[in-house]
């Protein structure tokens, strides 16, 4: 019998089948040993990576360009705060000077009013004597009457007549103003002139301190 040259397969050894890898699947290199080869990135995948990378760098940049905002916000706040603080110390000096010159306007115009009154009513003066003599202890005593030459003239003419005209004596002063007086006896005396008047008028409106610069 003729001797042939085929081989069965399975003497031969191990058959295996192959079959083609699915697509999409990491392919093994043979000549590496079988290590797995990472696939290269999409231009999708690059795309959206770079636009991560930059999204995340901009936040960065933002906060820290909120964190630099909100201290030169506060720095300029400090100064504003500073500049106030100084304009407030010339503010309350200022409102002093204000009020001790609207105090003495006040009073100058209270005293050419005072005196228009005089000219035009010479009662008035007559009521101021009375007034200061008023307040005098009762006493027998000689009164004094210190008046302005003009309004002693006036007093004079209204005395004149009175049943105790001879307990009053009238003293003249160019140094007072019209409009008051000063009324003095042996053991006593009232300070009626305009000034102090004034400034009784003045300390109660604007406290005891103004009373002087009132009659200043």
């Amino acid at each position: 019998m003729t001797s042939s040259k085929y081989e069965d397969p399975a003497a031969a050894g191990e058959v295996r089948l192959w079959s083609a890898p699915p697509v999409g699947e990491t392919a093994v290199d043979p000549a590496t040993g079988g290590e797995e080869v990472l696939p290269l990135p999409t231009p999708e995948e690059i795309e959206r990576i770079q636009r991560q990378a930059y999204e995340e760098a901009y936040a960065q940049g933002l906060e820290a360009g909120r964190q630099a905002g909100e201290e030169a916000v506060r720095a300029r706040a400090a100064e504003l705060a500073a500049v106030l603080r100084s304009l407030a110390r010339p503010l309350e000096a200022l409102d002093e000077r204000v009020e001790s010159e609207l105090v003495h306007l006040v009073v100058a115009v209270a005293r050419q009013l005072i005196r228009r009154e005089i000219r035009t009513d010479p009662g008035h003066i007559v009521a101021a004597v009375r007034e200061a003599v008023g307040v005098l202890p009762s006493s027998d005593a000689t009164v004094h009457l210190h008046l302005h030459p003009e309004d002693a003239h006036l007093v004079r003419e209204a005395l004149t007549g009175e049943q105790d005209e001879g307990l009053w004596r009238i003293v003249e002063d160019p140094a007072l103003t019209r409009g008051g007086c000063r009324v003095t006896t042996e053991v006593s005396q009232v300070d009626a002139t305009l000034e102090r008047r004034l400034a009784a008028v003045a300390a109660q409106v604007l406290g005891g301190e103004r009373a002087d610069d009132a009659g200043a």
